[in-house]
């Protein structure tokens, strides 16, 4: 007698949120693999909102403001831009639902432009007043950098408690990243869903200077 296979329940939406909100996120093993696995790593990467690092040869290039700086005008070529790597854990799937998560307004983008095209961004996931950075691309020099600058200045002005970056890099150490254990980010989570942010808050444009204005703060 025939056995109907096992088919795991549809990841929607708003179960994704749900995960969130419990500390956990979808990854998958590469673009063309359809499954899906929730990650809750042992030790957690966070930015500290009031310790975002601004180098010298950085903020020149903020000051310069060689880029356009938009919020949401592209949110599916960002997303688009993250997986446009050889190695990727956005597949189709994953990256539907935040499209989804999008149009119910609560995944943005951050978005670099020069002229006419997309040339860097970040994109990542609200609640309350934690922010989950998923994923960033850089298609011009220190464009993901800028972006991640622009992002941080944002998050502050909204009112956002944690940025969580799921893990840590080299590129994202000097930017000041930093490790938590799992028992540490998951009481800051419940804290930051406990308030209120607002994405949207910060008016447009922000000028360099504003950008800046953090590195007088935390350098």
């Amino acid at each position: 007698m025939a056995h109907d296979l096992y088919q795991r329940p549809t990841l929607t939406a708003d179960l994704l949120l749900r995960a969130y909100a419990a500390g956990i996120f979808p990854m998958s093993e590469s673009r063309d693999d359809p499954d899906l696995f929730w990650v809750d790593p042992q030790r957690r990467g966070i930015i500290p909102l009031n310790g975002f690092h601004i180098s010298h040869s950085l903020a020149r290039r903020i000051r310069a403001a060689p880029f356009d700086i938009r919020v949401d005008t592209d949110f599916r070529g960002t997303v688009a831009g993250c997986a446009d790597r050889e190695e990727t854990w956005i597949n189709a799937e994953i990256f539907e639902l935040y499209q989804q998560l999008h149009a119910a307004g609560y995944a943005h983008s951050m978005e670099v432009w020069d002229g006419p095209m997309l040339v860097g961004g970040v994109y990542g996931v609200t609640l309350g007043a934690a922010f989950f950075g998923e994923s960033m691309f850089s298609r011009r020099t220190d464009a993901s950098k800028i972006a991640l600058a622009y992002l941080v200045s944002r998050l502050r002005y909204g009112g956002f408690q944690l940025f969580d970056t799921q893990f840590v890099t080299d590129h994202l150490i000097r930017l000041g990243a930093v490790e938590i254990s799992r028992a540490e980010y998951h009481r800051r989570l419940e804290r930051a869903l406990d308030w209120e942010a607002d994405f949207l808050a910060q008016p447009q444009p922000v000028t360099p200077q504003e950008i800046l204005h953090l590195r007088t703060q935390t350098s």
